[in-house]
């Protein structure tokens, strides 16, 4: 049984734990997007997404409190400087797990793609694209007064007036 296992240990003490993910979370950070498993990428998420939260109020004590988890100067900088600027209005999900089709071919693992989401343009929504469409197909107003005009016209030419029914008498 699981009850209480809120880590997944990844095979590994914990020490080696602790530094894989610190490599991990460098690369991350300086590359925006790595290769991965889904195990350690679903790993890695929980250990990445407080350090770029943290990131977002430029400090000593939070520069502090992240080099003491990533042990890397120029990922400290590129974390405080370019990064935290994209991720300043999002209030969290910041990285995107994208599972990959092909399995690793020595041990068959589940393979993934870890990326920050602010950095892929192939999702950014354009700004100059047109308002979304509803489901009811609206019209332009040059088309709806032209139309609309059509109609009243058509209608009065083929439906001749009807004569008033007649009330029936009950008894």
């Amino acid at each position: 049984m699981r009850h209480g296992k809120k880590i997944n240990h990844l095979g590994r003490t914990s020490a080696h734990r602790h530094a894989l993910l610190s490599n991990m979370a460098s690369s991350l950070i300086l590359n925006k997007r790595i290769t991965t498993t889904v195990a350690k990428a679903k790993a890695l998420r929980k250990y990445v997404e407080p350090l770029l939260t943290k990131a977002k109020t430029d400090s000593t004590h939070s520069r502090r409190t992240v080099f003491s988890y990533l042990q890397n100067k120029e990922s400290v900088t590129t974390l405080f400087g370019e990064v935290a600027g994209r991720i300043s209005e999002r209030q969290g999900g910041y990285t995107r797990i994208v599972k990959l089709s092909d399995p690793r071919l020595g041990d068959a693992a589940d393979m993934c793609l870890m990326e920050l989401v602010d950095f892929n343009d192939l999702y950014k929504k354009d700004e100059t694209t047109k308002k979304a469409k509803t489901r009811r197909g609206r019209k332009s107003k040059k088309e709806e007064g032209t139309e609309v005009a059509e109609e009243t016209v058509d209608t009065a030419e083929e439906k001749p007036e009807k004569a008033p029914k007649k009330a029936k008498k009950k008894d």
